[in-house]
């Protein structure tokens, strides 16, 4: 496989959420996390969600993922229904997640050796991701040697050498300090415009969520919602000056109306 095949020729499905429920518990001490949501997301679009702490963001994740059962509704992956966990879901945590007893490339190459990929073939994918994120030099590092944020570089590429056709991010840089995190939002969308996934990405923060997103969806508090779809009509390739213009600054007050408005809400 060549880098150029595998830049050029990539595998991505829409997301649909269709009337989701999740709910904690029962009787007197069931917690409604999510009521009814819905939204979908296209092919290679690059979806990010915002919303106040608790309002269920990472849960909805985490049952895209199949990695907790929904209470109710329908979650399909290129049409397919989720679940329980697959190879075409990869994802991007906070905790950066690397098994600390493997090499960088090791860590990279796990889920084309588990597909059971030739070894020559592993290593284009290796060679290709680690490039793509600027941690060729690296190959050999093990994750107590890195950085949070090379190590974040490096659970970026692991997911994308398992070829996914979704990335679900779940505050992926939320942990780095503000300058790493300004590198690695740049990395990642030079990364994206190469691999074309489709990406659905949470965060806290709204000028990340309005420097990476297509669309931006905002969720009310607890039980989830979707309280407003918001499109990011900025055009690409995008940089952070983007934050001082007057597009991105109207954007970002409507974003913080709308959570200001629901934590007024529940007061």
């Amino acid at each position: 496989m060549s880098a150029a095949k595998i830049s050029t020729n990539p595998i991505s499905s829409d997301i649909s959420i269709d009337k989701v429920v999740l709910q904690y518990g029962k009787g007197d001490n069931a917690v409604l996390a999510l009521d009814g949501i819905s939204f979908h997301v296209e092919r290679n679009e690059f979806c990010v969600i915002v919303g106040p702490s608790g309002c269920g963001k990472s849960s909805l994740l985490y049952l895209i993922a199949g990695l907790e059962d929904r209470s109710g509704g329908m979650i399909t992956v290129g049409g397919k229904p989720v679940v329980e966990p697959g190879p075409d879901r990869g994802m991007v945590f906070q905790a950066y997640t690397l098994f600390p007893w493997l090499t960088v490339a090791q860590n990279v190459e796990y889920g084309p050796k588990r597909k059971g990929i030739a070894p020559a073939q592993r290593k284009d994918i290796v060679d290709h991701f680690l490039t793509e994120v600027g941690l060729a030099k690296f190959a050999n590092h093990y994750p107590s040697q890195l950085s949070g944020g090379m190590k974040q570089r490096v659970a970026i590429a692991r997911a994308l050498a398992n070829d996914p056709e979704v990335l679900l991010m779940d505050e992926p840089f939320g942990a780095l300090d503000s300058q790493t995190r300004h590198s690695m939002q740049k990395l990642l969308l030079k990364v994206w415009e190469h691999s074309k996934k489709t990406v659905l990405f949470v965060t806290h923060d709204i000028d990340e969520a309005i420097l990476l997103a297509d669309r931006v969806l905002v969720m009310s508090g607890r039980p989830g919602q979707i309280k407003k779809v918001i499109p990011v009509n900025i055009a690409r390739p995008r940089n952070m000056d983007l934050v001082m213009e007057p597009d991105f600054i109207a954007m970002k007050r409507e974003i913080l109306e709308l959570l200001k408005n629901d934590d007024d809400d529940d007061h």
